[in-house]
């Protein structure tokens, strides 16, 4: 007898306008790149999406950079919760694309602006002059494959429990009797 295996992404899927809302609010990106002698490079990144795309800004001495212009396989994480009824995410499986477009790169600068920074904030300005200065460079993240699930859509029962205490633990507050 064949066993179905069942998957988060097949009970609560996180997909269409929900997955794109839910990568939108993200403010971390993990991507795993493969190296030139294939290893693993494995780091956090920003993201920004305008108009269902992904786009990371990445600096010209950046690894994972190096990796994306080589074309060498990559994969990406997006996920959240600390127990298991907050737990989602996303599982990118991709290509990156670096933007040459310098309209385009001008309006991702100013999603990254608005999405980590505010006027007057005191790194603003240092993380665009370094960047302008490193040679930042956005990359879209052209997916072949999005897998996403979330728990938050699922309910979860109310269930009895039954438990057994030890003796000096009791359902009294302390004091009574």
């Amino acid at each position: 007898m064949a066993v179905t295996k069942i998957t988060a992404s097949m009970l609560a899927p996180l997909r269409g306008d929900k997955r794109w809302a839910y990568l939108a609010r993200a403010k971390t990106i993990r991507f795993a790149s493969t190296n030139e002698d294939g290893s693993i490079y494995l780091s956090p990144l920003w993201l920004v999406v305008d108009n269902q795309k992904i786009y990371i800004p990445v600096d010209a001495a950046s690894r994972h950079g190096e990796n994306f212009d080589a074309g060498r396989a990559m994969s990406a994480l997006v996920d959240t919760g600390d127990e298991f009824a907050t737990v989602s995410g996303v599982r990118i499986l991709g290509r990156m694309e670096v933007v040459k477009d310098a309209g385009l790169v001008e309006r991702l600068q100013g999603l990254v602006f608005d999405k980590y920074f505010y006027v007057g904030h005191p790194y603003a300005e240092a993380y665009f002059e370094f960047g302008e200065w490193a040679g930042r460079r956005y990359f879209e993240l052209v997916a072949d494959k999005m897998i996403g699930w979330d728990s938050r859509e699922t309910t979860m029962p109310q269930v009895p429990e039954a438990r057994s205490l030890p003796g000096h633990i009791s359902d009294r507050r302390l004091g009574e009797k």
